[in-house]
């Protein structure tokens, strides 16, 4: 049984509203290759590869309007894991060798920087700023919950 999402009124202006901020042209449209940066405008977080599988429907060139953005918007928010966070946690997990909750920031570091959807080195800094205690290690449980939480 598929569910249709619905939005209200509200939900669907401010979707449009945050569509409207990658309309570099004013005809209400999006280039195709700004679908997943309005996604994450909108709160969602694709993956590459999930941008990659809508924008290969279309052409390379393609300017998307609102109503064809919208579907693509709702695959991605039906696709959210709610137990992402649960999974990082699992994942960190097994780098957690004294088994007290805490990671090295530099295995964490590296982690982020050389596996999955690679980081920079500047977002790394960003999302492990305020992280590390004296010892240079992070709690991992802590830092999921922050970066989840938006």
């Amino acid at each position: 049984m598929n569910k249709a999402i619905t939005y209200s009124e509200d939900q669907l202006a401010e979707m449009e509203e945050a569509f409207q901020l990658f309309d570099n042209r004013g005809d209400n449209r999006i280039h195709i290759s700004h679908i997943g940066n309005a996604l994450r405008a909108l709160g969602q977080n694709p993956t590459e590869s999930d941008v990659k599988k809508f924008a290969q429907q279309h052409k390379a060139d393609e300017r998307i309007p609102f109503e064809v953005f919208l579907p693509i918007y709702q695959a991605i928010s039906k696709n959210r894991s709610s137990n992402t966070a649960d999974d990082f946690n699992e994942g960190l997990r097994h780098f957690d060798k004294e088994g007290n909750g805490f990671i090295s920031s530099a295995e964490l570091r590296h982690l982020l920087t050389t596996l999955g959807e690679k980081l920079t080195d500047e977002e790394v800094e960003q999302l492990l700023a305020g992280q590390e205690d004296s010892l240079g290690n992070i709690n991992y449980e802590e830092f999921v919950r922050s970066v989840t939480s938006g």
